[in-house]
């Protein structure tokens, strides 16, 4: 058993092991959990009830988590000392009992630590922050038709421009780069023109790997192969258009991901057309396939419709028996949009989408957009996911002047527990809390955050009121 200076080790309970990226999890596995600063006071307890409840329901005294009470943020400081925001004891726990489920952090005020959260991400290399974007009838939206929207935003958590590589404007590092990057690289690419950064500049790095970028929408490919039917989707959301090099190529090494590794199981928005199109038209040309495809084919240059039409053969040669005959429609469907369109898609055309990857900057705008849709972040969970390591977690700050006053909407944390009974492997409890929770808002038994949305105005319930009512409804 692990040594830990302040902490108490629960008595019973295992260990969960992660073989090959996945976990093993007994009967009683022990997990740590982090109350959370704020808030965290009253939605944590409120949250451990409904899972317990739903533990007990589902498997009588077959399983049952064993909680381990880890600390971070105030309240690790409060135990540890000034300063002390993520002890050793807190990392060590997590590293040696795999999975954790956590309230929401207060981000430090000054030098050190920029995030607890991005911290934890980092530390732990959790590259896959997956969030579920779903509506629970009842909920109040501003949309008239928030059912439509159930996405599952797959946010790339450890590169992109959340590395905080980055120098002040009056940084004497930072000055220096920025006078190399005008005075050799820029000149000597060949490419940028008469381009300068401008003097007074802050100056960052925007880092994405094909690694990182592969690891990551394997895990989304991944995922919608759980799914079924119109659902089984990825699409890779991106800014292409204008950072070429890095997200353009986030875009590209998705589809080579998808075309090598899941040959077998995947099809391209592009490949469907072009199998499609042989498929419904008899004795369809290489070039009016192509033409169809590709509506400017008629003013490329020769040599681009040849490379059109050298992609549908070879897409024809390549997959048309495997994928062909309508075979793809039962396979995950890989596509890419730019981000600035799924902002507005997601909102005008919500069923046509199902999972979305993308980088960390894209994916934490789209995520909370998503969030909004179908009642607020209070509605939102969130998990952060690697290879030896996973945390669930509010997606939500941690509102200090709600703190013990029993009425903030536990929804968050409770989700995100339902998304880590799911990883567990936990289904029917976690189709428990699902459904005490739909029938609890739909029942407009909600805590005020909703209760003064609904029209007319409810009653609300508090925090611990809410875990009842949905344990009531199971």
């Amino acid at each position: 058993m692990a040594q830990f200076e302040k902490l108490n080790v629960p008595m019973h309970g295992s260990v969960i092991r992660f073989v090959d990226g996945k976990p093993e999890v007994p009967n009683d596995p022990i997990i740590p959990f982090i109350r959370g600063d704020g808030t965290g006071v009253d939605i944590w307890p409120a949250t451990q009830s409904v899972i317990d409840a739903a533990v007990k329901k589902a498997y009588k005294n077959q399983r049952k988590i064993e909680w381990f009470k880890i600390y971070a943020g105030d309240e690790a400081c409060d135990l540890y000392g000034t300063y002390q925001y993520l002890p050793t004891d807190t990392l060590e726990a997590i590293r040696k009992y795999g999975i954790a489920i956590k309230g929401p952090l207060t981000t430090p005020i000054g030098g050190g630590i920029r995030s607890l959260n991005v911290a934890l991400r980092q530390i732990f290399d959790l590259y896959s922050c997956v969030r579920p974007c779903r509506f629970y009838e009842g909920t109040p939206s501003p949309h008239k038709h928030p059912q439509d929207l159930d996405v599952i935003v797959y946010r790339e958590n450890t590169e992109d421009i959340y590395m905080g590589v980055e120098w002040e404007a009056n940084d004497p590092i930072g000055i220096n780069l920025i006078n190399h990057l005008n005075s050799v690289v820029i000149p000597s690419n060949g490419k940028l023109g008469q381009r300068q950064i401008p003097k007074g500049s802050g100056i960052g790095i925007k880092p994405v790997s094909k690694e990182g970028s592969q690891r990551h929408i394997r895990k989304a490919i991944q995922h919608a192969l759980r799914l079924q039917g119109k659902k089984r989707h990825v699409t890779l959301v991106h800014k292409g258009n204008i950072m070429k090099f890095t997200e353009g190529a986030f875009r590209d090494w998705g589809y080579e991901l998808a075309t090598t590794e899941f040959r077998e199981v995947c099809i391209t928005e592009r490949e469907s057309w072009i199998l499609d199109n042989a498929q419904n038209i008899n004795d369809l040309s290489l070039e009016q396939n192509a033409k169809m495809i590709d509506p400017g084919y008629d003013s490329l240059t020769q040599e681009k419709k040849d490379s059109v039409c050298g992609e549908v053969k070879s897409v024809i040669e390549a997959i048309g028996k495997s994928h062909g005959n309508g075979r793809w429609r039962e396979m995950v469907l890989v596509d890419d949009r730019i981000a600035d369109s799924i902002f507005q898609q997601i909102q005008t055309r919500p069923q046509e989408y199902s999972i979305l990857a993308t980088l960390n900057l894209n994916g934490d705008y789209i995520s909370d957009a998503a969030a909004a849709i179908v009642g607020g972040l209070g509605m939102a969970p969130g998990a952060n996911i690697g290879d030896t390591a996973a945390i669930f977690e509010a997606t939500h700050g941690t509102a200090p002047k709600h703190a013990g006053l029993d009425r903030i909407n536990p929804g968050s944390v409770i989700l995100s527990g339902v998304m880590m009974l799911e990883f567990l492997g936990w289904k029917e409890a976690a189709d428990l809390i699902i459904k005490g929770l739909s029938k609890s808002i739909s029942d407009k038994k909600v805590t005020y955050d909703l209760a003064r949305l609904m029209e007319p105005p409810v009653e609300p319930l508090s925090c611990s009121g809410f875990a009842s009512s949905v344990i009531e409804r199971f």
